[in-house]
């Protein structure tokens, strides 16, 4: 028996069996599914996770060295006080440690009394960046201080003398001689002190400042001396009626640096404090 052929003479091929049709079907339905399911797995990863905020609505990133919100005292929580308010910072010192004790006294009655108690949490990134370059000379504070504190010193080239490699640093709270070497082990042995620490002054006005004020104190060369690690460590955030110099005779002007910090930025000071800088007020020589 011949094969059927069509008008045109080509043989008419013979319908395939349905046991051929069956693994073909299957086949064309696995691949619709895994493309089926390689589809919506792709929209879906373009929907927001819950929670999730997109790029337009995230709030932008804190601002560099200021990872912590900064906090103003609430006048609702505060309880009530009558205490005079805290005074605006003055930008010109009244007082330099050159000054006699006696007109150092005379400034020290003269600031307000408090009780050393603050409404927020105290964190250093409230005083911003840590040497920042305030006074914008194109050196960070640290080696601002370094270079006018230690003698017989060498600068690194580039730098148009801004770090500091070595020098030689006379400590004013010891009288010791500290040889000065930058290093990552080295440079530890040598520090900046702030005169009055940033969290005592946090806790005696320094609150209510702006942050822009609290990061000019931090920076402000008046309030910072140049010494050596271990002392440093030592007085931490001390007030002067926890920590003076280990040099008797350096309690004299310390305290007038005290005094004069004090006055210009318009903090308070403690009964405890103020006893302690008129005692080294005393020790001046006349």
């Amino acid at each position: 028996m011949f094969p059927e052929r069509f008008d045109d003479g080509a043989p008419r091929q013979t319908r395939l069996p349905g046991v051929v049709w069956v693994p073909l079907v299957l086949l064309v339905l696995a691949i619709a599914t895994v493309v089926g399911v390689l589809i919506w797995s792709s929209i879906l990863g373009l929907q927001p996770r819950p929670g999730a905020t997109s790029p337009t609505s995230a709030a932008p990133p804190a601002a560099s060295g200021t990872p912590f919100p900064i906090s103003t005292p609430s006048t609702s929580a505060a309880p009530p006080s009558t205490e005079a308010p805290i005074a605006t910072p003055d930008a010109t010192p009244t007082a330099t440690p050159d000054s006699s004790a006696a007109a150092a006294a005379a400034l020290l009655d003269q600031v307000p009394d408090i009780a050393g108690l603050s409404y927020g949490t105290y964190y250093r990134e409230q005083f911003g960046q840590a040497w920042y370059d305030e006074d914008r000379n194109g050196c960070d504070t640290r080696n601002d201080i370094l270079g006018r504190d230690l003698i017989d010193v060498v600068t690194k080239e580039g730098t148009r003398d801004c770090k500091v490699l070595t020098g030689t640093l006379h400590d004013p709270y010891t009288g010791e001689t500290i040889s000065f070497v930058s290093g990552a082990n080295t440079s530890i042995l040598v520090q900046i002190d702030h005169i009055i620490p940033l969290s005592w002054a946090w806790r005696h006005g320094a609150e209510a400042w702006t942050f822009e004020q609290r990061q000019e104190f931090a920076n402000d060369p008046v309030n910072l001396l140049a010494t050596s690690g271990d002392v440093n460590q030592s007085k931490s955030d001390s007030g002067p009626s926890e920590w003076m110099p280990p040099l008797d005779a350096a309690s004299c002007d310390y305290a007038k640096r005290w005094v004069d910090v004090l006055v210009t930025w318009g903090l308070r000071v403690g009964s405890a404090d103020r006893a302690a800088l008129e005692d080294a007020l005393s020790t001046c020589p006349v």
